[in-house]
């Protein structure tokens, strides 16, 4: 170099051979750079689309005024808003950007429609907020598409069951897990004797049934079963009023199915005798609760009341959870194919933590999430199930709702 620098005063020539010296030397230190400061690869975003029906009368406002144990608190999009903030950083290291997006329809149709759109613009993972007759549609309208469908508000046996479909997974837990819960929780406090009590809904009905498959589970006694109705007209005044329908037949507890919820809320404290209240109000069965304060609870709710202005119910929870399923599913497979992302979802080797205190995971017969669930107050949290004393022979979880032998899902 220097050489080349003392040439340039003989003359034309020697100043032509410096510039390609200078130029070569140039080139060298810029290659020498790149090698040194690799590139950054190209980022890859998966999308991510939350679907709801609106209107959904499940949120409607007046229908939510006393917020009742068995219902939401708000819509469950802000759950998945919580976990995609969490996610944030986790996809850098494999070079995956997650996005969220909200679609909403007015019906089974028009949710279908999005779908269909949605999944040819390349989305895979769809969160579906909406009430099981509406789910059973769109997960069989989308069977065999390259995508999967988390539900995350209907808590419907059916869909566990005879409406099962393979791209359909649920992290809410079913009627039966909460039935299960409870009925454990009774047999443990030897409240062997429950009268229940069910209201006009289709969705009341559900429920009933679902407890009293669990009381023959678990060697419970239903004393009677009687059905009320919340209503001003004085030909059904006696449906409706406390003492006349726990008169009967003497009991331990009182069970109520009231997806409502407003003819629940006035039967603690007016039973004939004094006894305990489950179900819709008293105790309840729950995916979470806001007042649970173990295995990094309290930050998750904070966050939740943060972002939402609220506190953290069930379905806010399962949208939180279906997020990170979807979010540990890609950086575990470095965001595989389909196929192969989808096997390790579903599969044994995935490990979700929901901060309640157990591995979690979808079981292989119904693509339902094993879960804990709370039994809960207004403000407190009383026990987690499954109890302890029952047991199974591969995974305690799942004295929680339909085992294998139990299951009449067929993919």
């Amino acid at each position: 170099m220097n050489t080349a620098l003392r040439s340039t005063k003989t003359g034309p020539c020697a100043m032509h051979a410096c510039m390609k010296l200078f130029l070569r030397f140039a080139l060298g230190m810029v290659a020498a750079l790149s090698l040194a400061t690799p590139v950054a690869a190209a980022t890859t975003t998966v999308r991510i689309v939350h679907l709801e029906l609106d209107p959904d009368g499940r949120y409607d406002e007046t229908r939510l005024f006393f917020r009742g144990l068995a219902q939401p608190l708000g819509r469950p999009f802000a759950g998945a808003e919580v976990a995609l903030r969490e996610a944030r950083f986790v996809g850098q290291a494999i070079g995956v950007e997650f996005a969220l997006e909200r679609a909403s329809g007015a019906d089974a149709k028009a949710l279908v429609a999005a779908v269909e759109r949605l999944n040819k613009d390349g989305v895979r993972f769809f969160l579906i907020d909406a009430p099981g007759a509406v789910v059973a549609e769109v997960s069989k309208a989308a069977r065999g598409r390259e995508l999967l469908l988390f539900n995350v508000s209907a808590p419907d046996d059916a869909l566990r069951q005879a409406q099962c479909q393979p791209n359909l997974l649920h992290t809410l837990p079913n009627d039966a897990m909460r039935a299960d819960a409870l009925a454990q929780f009774l047999v443990s406090k030897k409240w062997r004797s429950v009268l229940l009590l069910e209201g006009p809904r289709p969705e009341d009905r559900l429920q009933a049934d679902a407890f009293e498959r669990a009381a023959k589970r678990f060697g419970l006694k239903i004393a009677e079963r009687k059905p009320f109705v919340l209503s001003n007209d004085p030909r059904q005044r006696d449906q409706g009023n406390v003492a006349l329908l726990t008169a009967g037949a003497d009991h331990d507890v009182v069970f109520v199915a009231d997806s409502d919820g407003e003819f629940a809320r006035s039967v603690p404290y007016r039973t004939v005798r004094s006894r305990p209240v489950v179900g819709a109000e008293g105790l309840a069965a729950a995916a979470w609760s806001w007042a649970w304060e173990r295995h990094g609870a309290p930050q998750l709710n904070a966050r939740l009341e943060k972002h939402a202005a609220r506190k953290m119910a069930d379905p806010d929870w399962a949208a939180w959870m279906a997020v990170k399923a979807v979010v540990e599913a890609v950086v575990r497979t470095q965001n595989a194919p389909f196929a192969a992302l989808a096997k390790y979802l579903k599969g044994e080797e995935i490990t979700l933590d929901g901060f309640k205190g157990n591995r979690l995971g979808f079981r292989a017969w119904d693509n339902q999430l094993r879960q804990p669930v709370l039994l809960a107050t207004h403000n407190a949290v009383i026990e987690r199930a499954p109890i302890a004393g029952f047991l199974h022979p591969t995974n305690n979880l799942d004295t929680l709702g339909f085992d294998q032998r139990d299951s009449r899902c067929a993919f």
